[in-house]
């Protein structure tokens, strides 16, 4: 059936699994989808102190996508900090409102447009509630760094919400003036 010169040249491919190459690891990193868009967990961490931010000791670091015009508000923690990297080819609206009883800002509330050209971490203590919406035209991407690991027992969970509206539903639109 095969000629000479195939019948020669002819194999079967081996299929089976490849040797590791020792030290040399492969991590499948989960990844969570909703209509909106999509978290990756990158990593949980056990000591990693942020030389920039004293006394940040980062503790899990997740890669979050949004599509265009998507809100996600509010969060709000108890004891969790975060820190959030927008990259400059993204631009998002942070919005941010102080929760916290007796603060100096309490019911303060700040918009910060992220991305666009610049990089900046932003650290965001706890009681203070934080929201975004991708302004820009593409899929939007927020890097974050937690010191608490999360946990999805309602027993030990540190990530509430408030309504998207509660701080105003204009909050969220383009300041015109």
């Amino acid at each position: 059936m095969l000629n000479e010169r195939a019948r020669d040249a002819y194999a079967v491919q081996d299929y089976g699994a490849t040797p590791p190459i020792d030290g040399v690891e492969v991590v499948a990193l989960r990844r969570f989808n909703d209509d909106g868009g999509s978290m990756t967990e990158l990593g949980r961490l056990t000591s990693g102190l942020h030389a920039d931010l004293p006394g940040f000791d980062v503790r899990q670091v997740n890669f979050s996508t949004m599509d265009p015009g998507v809100i996600k508000a509010f969060h709000l923690h108890r004891r969790q900090t975060d820190v959030w990297f927008v990259p400059p080819t993204s631009k998002m609206l942070v919005v941010l409102g102080d929760a916290r009883e007796g603060s100096a800002t309490e019911g303060e509330v700040r918009r910060i447009v992220m991305g666009d050209g610049s990089s900046r971490l932003l650290r965001i203590p706890p009681g203070v509630a934080h929201g975004v919406r991708n302004i820009g035209t593409g899929s939007g991407q927020i890097i974050y760094f937690v010191d608490t690991q999360f946990d999805a027992d309602p027993g030990r969970c540190d990530e509430g919400r408030l309504p998207w509206d509660h701080f105003g539903a204009d909050v969220w639109e383009k300041e015109r003036g």
